[in-house]
């Protein structure tokens, strides 16, 4: 039973959280100025695995955003990597690396790697946008299916999902109202996958260690189909700041739920006003 449910909470899926979680602008614009993030920010989450009455600290997942150049133009290099940590990796073993090059400019991604290996089950995906010609190359292969190359129509706001997660901190919250509903769609592994989000307001969370964060609040609303059960069973707390860092992260799964809580996040663009530093800190 522990085997089945602890694989769910990979990189992967956790990606996957965060990007249904932190876009919830009505009608996003794909041309944005990046205002929320920068070059070194370095965030760390501990992943933490419910088995009956007791949370297993069972992981943990590191985001990167590093200077690079890509055909010669500068971008962002945005680095993600997960990892079970060695004491579980008897049970289930997860190494998942994600890699997005962005361009700094127009904020739409150009570059995209996934390497997974998850309890023996392996995927290495890799995609070229090539917004010129309106085309998306997908090299995909797996330990169940073999290589295969795809040419896909690019559309307008298409992401990876890495590239997702940073572009969409960038959108605007005004005009929200408490249990709105935004329709949404993203390229997941050469499918459209179309989903919900409902904005639940502003709330004041605690972490594991009892520190308090002033947060946004959103729940998910997956269609039937995607690698999701149908329901809203997913919830994101995002810094209510200029910053707009996911804190929490907590998700229902076949058995149990995971949660992924903020561990460290350094090289922030601004001050992380959502923190609240209490006197004895």
């Amino acid at each position: 039973m522990v085997s089945k449910s602890f694989k769910n909470y990979s990189l992967k899926k956790l990606l996957f959280i965060l990007f249904l979680l932190i876009n919830f602008t009505a009608y996003p614009q794909c041309r944005l100025t990046n205002t929320t993030y920068q070059e070194g920010e370095d965030i760390n989450y501990t992943v933490y695995y419910n088995w009956g009455f007791v949370w297993l600290d069972a992981g943990w997942v590191n985001f990167k955003v590093n200077p690079a150049t890509y055909i010669n133009r500068p971008v962002y290099h945005f680095d993600a990597y997960g990892s079970s940590y060695k004491t579980y990796d008897w049970l289930y073993k997860v190494r998942d690396h994600y890699q997005s090059y962005l361009d700094k400019e127009t904020l739409l991604p150009l570059w995209f790697h996934r390497e997974n290996f998850e309890g023996g089950y392996t995927a290495d995906n890799k995609y070229i946008f090539d917004w010129k010609n309106k085309r998306l190359f997908a090299y995909t292969q797996s330990s169940e299916k073999p290589f295969r190359k795809d040419t896909l129509a690019l559309q307008k706001c298409t992401f990876d999902l890495l590239s997702l997660i940073y572009f969409c901190r960038n959108l605007s919250f005004e005009g929200l109202k408490l249990n709105d509903t935004i329709p949404l769609s993203s390229a997941i592994d050469n499918e459209i996958y179309p989903l919900y989000i409902r904005y639940l307001g502003k709330e004041q969370i605690a972490d594991r260690n009892g520190i308090n964060y002033n947060c946004i609040k959103f729940s998910v609303l997956l269609v039937e189909g995607t690698i999701f059960k149908g329901g809203e069973d997913m919830f994101v707390w995002i810094s209510d700041d200029k910053n707009r860092v996911p804190v929490l992260i907590e998700a229902k799964i076949l058995v149990g739920s995971v949660k992924a809580y903020l561990n460290s996040a350094n090289g922030l663009r601004h001050p992380f006003t959502a923190k609240i530093i209490s006197v004895q800190e």
